[in-house]
């Protein structure tokens, strides 16, 4: 479940302050907020560290980073192993840990880098892919 994200005046009336309160704590860094457009937009989670809500207990899990480099990869090679990643990715389970993939591409060295964030689990699904669609 995606956390929710608050408007400014919401987060005022969470907090009974004024708006150009919440605005003077983001503007000195006290409220961590992401500006959308012309707006800013706070997680509730940094609403409650702000007003000293107790955390929710949250169970530990793992993340983990990998990265592979393929060498002397054609045009072929690579969009095989763009569709199939992409394709583990799309395919991946929305309620599952969110996984972020990266392939990054030299065309004069002829090389290539895939870089994914997840869970141990799915990282270890998706390099076993990369394993397969190298020895095809």
């Amino acid at each position: 479940m995606p956390e929710e994200l608050l408007t400014v005046e919401a987060a005022a009336e969470a907090l009974s302050l004024h708006v150009k309160t919440v605005l003077r704590f983001i503007r000195e860094g006290r409220l961590r907020a992401t500006k959308v457009g012309k707006q800013y937009r706070i997680l509730r989670s940094d609403l409650d560290a702000l007003a000293g809500a107790p955390t929710r207990n949250v169970s530990p899990r793992a993340r983990a980073t990998g990265i592979v480099d393929v060498q002397d990869v054609d045009q072929e090679l690579l969009r095989r192993l763009s569709a199939i990643l992409l394709g583990a990715r799309q395919g991946h389970d929305p309620q599952a840990e969110p996984m972020s993939i990266d392939i990054a591409h030299d065309p004069i060295r002829r090389a290539a880098k895939v870089i994914a964030v997840g869970s141990p689990g799915d990282l270890a699904m998706l390099f076993k892919l990369v394993d397969a669609c190298l020895e095809e």
